[in-house]
């Protein structure tokens, strides 16, 4: 059955009269600065702010950056002997060398965080002249902090953990101002990194230990493989029957 719309010109000819009538109404209100109701819902549908992905798939905040969340650290500040529930081998030879030899434990964290060659020998040998001035002369090791700090900021950013002004805001709501700005958060997080090297300088050094450990291999881990050729043995060939 043929449509009534289609079988009566005369229902076409009203329609299109009235199609007509409702743009004269339209542009009328344009005139006189009215917008067009369906124009005010399309801008009213319309972001401000246009939202999209990055190429790695990271959704855009509304000022247009990536809305990447800091990892938390694998372990706790005075977690000596590694998590509760599970007890890693290294997590001991860590908290010894933090405990008495500090310079090679603080010399092997910047070695693993991928730096020049030599890097262990630059950072231990300073360390240790700085440990034993400060042990002579003030009786605590107050001078390597200054020195072995800007490890602990390095593997923070290297890894986008969490620092101790977003885990102040993250539980009691306090330093709020600091992170929301990116560039003072910056310089708390590092005054911060500076403070726990001074106060918790061993406990520092082997949580670096332990971070540095489950998330990078040893450098020496990476040298190429030899290939060794083996020549084919000798081959006899027997006579026929």
């Amino acid at each position: 059955m043929a449509n009534s719309e289609e079988s009566s010109p005369l229902l076409t000819k009203q329609n299109q009269e009235q199609e007509t009538k409702d743009e004269k109404e339209l542009n009328t209100k344009a005139k006189h600065g009215a917008a067009p109701p369906l124009a005010e819902a399309m801008k009213q549908s319309t972001p401000a702010v246009p939202m999209g992905w990055t190429a790695d798939g990271v959704p855009l905040s509304l000022i247009g950056e990536p809305m990447v969340q800091r990892a938390q650290w694998d372990s706790g500040l005075f977690s000596c002997l590694g998590r509760n529930d599970e007890f890693c081998s290294s997590d001991l030879e860590v908290c010894l060398l933090g405990s008495v030899a500090p310079c090679v434990l603080y010399g092997s964290n910047v070695e693993r965080l991928g730096s020049a060659p030599g890097a262990f020998t630059n950072h231990c040998l300073p360390y240790t002249g700085l440990y034993f001035i400060g042990n002579s002369l003030f009786g605590w090791n107050c001078l390597a902090p200054w020195f072995s700090y800007p490890a602990r900021t390095a593997i923070r950013r290297k890894f986008n953990l969490e620092g101790s002004c977003e885990a102040l805001a993250r539980s009691c709501g306090c330093c709020g101002s600091l992170v929301d700005d990116e560039i003072q958060r910056e310089q708390c997080e590092s005054a911060c990194d500076f403070a726990t090297h001074v106060f918790c300088h061993a406990c520092a050094l082997c949580q670096e230990g332990r971070e540095v450990r489950r998330r990078l291999p040893h450098p020496g881990f990476n040298a190429q493989t030899v290939l060794v050729t083996i020549p084919p043995s000798a081959q006899t060939m027997g006579r026929g029957a």
